[in-house]
């Protein structure tokens, strides 16, 4: 998938655990998990928003653009 999730990297420039974020955007472990390791297949704005608004960034800084190199 072209869309690559960056949290864990926002994650570790914050010093903010899984537990820590999970708790301030108020999303399952499960779920973040699943949006951490890429293997969403969608987010919504407002999770997004939240994400943002806890780690203190962009959502440039948690969503990137790959394209495929087929």
């Amino acid at each position: 998938m072209p869309i690559i999730v960056n949290v864990d990297v926002m994650m570790a420039k914050r010093k903010m655990s899984l537990n820590e974020l999970s708790e301030k955007v108020d999303i399952t472990l499960s779920n973040l998990s699943i949006l951490k390791t890429g293997k969403a297949k969608a987010i919504r704005f407002s999770t997004l928003e939240a994400i943002c608004k806890a780690l203190d960034c962009q959502p440039a800084d948690v969503l990137e653009y790959q394209p495929d190199t087929k």
